[in-house]
């Protein structure tokens, strides 16, 4: 009896392990980033910017993600769009590490092993964490203290992806993140040479390329736990 639960046990468990559909990729792009320093344009990546992913294809419509993004941020007054702002003369890099769990919904089914479901446009539904620089205090004129900080953001993703070859796709994708801080710019109203006078939290966006490798059987499709 004991041989029989185990033979059981491990066939679940070999089903389990080489029976799901996993996609790992990489994903090159800019960021940007709106608020109170710089230009207004929420499609206008100015960085260098990348980032890793795993994802589990639970059906041919659902697929579980997480991601980790590295996302350099600049923003300069001198290319603004306002003459408030040019005469102003403010600047500021920044950099989000982001972490992002969540689920990739297609549009249509999404199975690299057929003939006809190799494409999709889909949407991103995640939770967000990310870590950055925050100003604390400035200790003598123009000389300022920071310290790293770690918040969320309300996320909003799109994308379209697609078989490249074989095993391989390629995805085109933009990410917009509404930050619910508003000191990624070094924004604090506690210190009056950084104190912007607006209270708008800022925003941070990616747009890029991601090349996927498919692993699993069968290619690209899994019926779910």
């Amino acid at each position: 009896m004991r041989n029989h639960i185990l033979f059981i046990v491990f066939a679940s468990f070999s089903t389990f392990i080489f029976g799901q559909v996993y996609e790992v990729g990489v994903s090159l792009g800019g960021s940007n980033y709106v608020g109170d320093i710089g230009r207004t344009n929420y499609i206008y990546p100015n960085k260098p910017a990348g980032a890793l992913f795993f994802k589990y294809n639970y059906n041919p419509r659902i697929a579980l993600r997480a991601t980790y993004s590295l996302l350099p941020l600049e923003g300069d007054d001198a290319n603004a769009d306002t003459d408030f702002k040019r005469n102003r003369g403010l600047n500021f890099t920044n950099t989000i590490h982001e972490m992002a769990v969540g689920m990739e919904f297609n549009f249509y089914d999404y199975d690299l092993s057929s003939d006809d479901k190799t494409w999709t446009p889909y949407i991103l539904m995640e939770l967000v964490a990310f870590n950055y620089k925050s100003v604390i205090s400035e200790p003598t004129p123009g000389v300022y203290k920071y310290k790293n900080k770690t918040s969320t953001a309300i996320p909003i993703g799109i994308g379209y992806k697609s078989k490249l070859y074989g095993t391989l796709a390629f995805a085109v994708e933009a990410k917009f993140r509404f930050a619910l801080e508003d000191d990624l710019d070094y924004s604090n109203s506690s210190i009056p040479s950084l104190d912007f006078g607006n209270p708008g939290n800022d925003w941070y966006m990616f747009t890029g390329v991601s090349l996927i490798y498919t692993f699993g059987r069968p290619a690209c499709y899994s019926d779910g736990l």
